[in-house]
């Protein structure tokens, strides 16, 4: 289960910075290099900080093999993906659920704090796609009033929660991953948001 989702949540991201980089009229090259880094950006951060050197998607080619599939029926569909804005948004959220639950349980694996191993998560869940937006020049999502690092942090809680409950592990994985794509969800479509320090005061 746990290397199924990963590979789901390698090949979502791959579509989003596929998308992201149609947006921005960009290359065959331009295009793999971003559906790359929004793919692995976060978990490289992650084994990097975790002390898993090779990292992870250098010791197995497969994620590769996935990020350039990906990155191809992005390409090839593009036509049926009309709504970038939505079609990203959805793979984008889809790939912090998946990507959150892994980063958790790759900090259990190496014996740290619940609470730093949320924190891996949300990592591993968000940096890709920090990079992905800085290589394209846009602020990234992380750092808007945008609830979305937040949703991660609030599933990686609920994976900890559901831990203590007699639960099977896979089932564990699979709610708290979808948790943080509802939670993403519902504030997107209900405009909840952060608060904004800037408002009503000029800059």
């Amino acid at each position: 289960m746990f290397y199924i989702v990963e590979i789901f949540g390698t090949a979502a991201f791959a579509i989003s910075g596929v998308l992201v980089a149609l947006k921005k009229r960009m290359d065959l090259f331009g295009i793999l290099i971003i559906a790359f880094v929004t793919s692995v950006g976060g978990g490289t951060l992650r084994d990097i900080l975790i002390g898993v050197t090779p990292v992870s998607w250098m010791t197995n080619i497969v994620y590769s093999y996935v990020i350039i599939g990906a990155s191809i029926f992005g390409i090839i569909f593009r036509s049926k993906l009309n709504y970038l804005r939505t079609s990203l948004f959805l793979f984008d959220t889809i790939g912090i659920g998946l990507y959150t639950v892994v980063g958790v349980e790759r900090g259990i694996n190496a014996g740290l704090h619940p609470v730093i191993c949320i924190a891996i998560g949300t990592i591993t869940a968000c940096f890709g796609g920090v990079v992905r937006d800085v290589l394209c020049n846009e602020i990234p999502v992380i750092f808007r009033k945008e609830i979305y690092a937040t949703a991660c942090i609030l599933g990686g809680i609920t994976y900890f929660l559901l831990k203590l409950l007699p639960i099977e592990g896979n089932f564990i994985f699979i709610i708290a991953g979808v948790v943080v794509i509802v939670i993403r969800l519902l504030a997107v479509i209900f405009k909840i948001a952060l608060p904004n320090l800037y408002n009503n005061q000029g800059d």
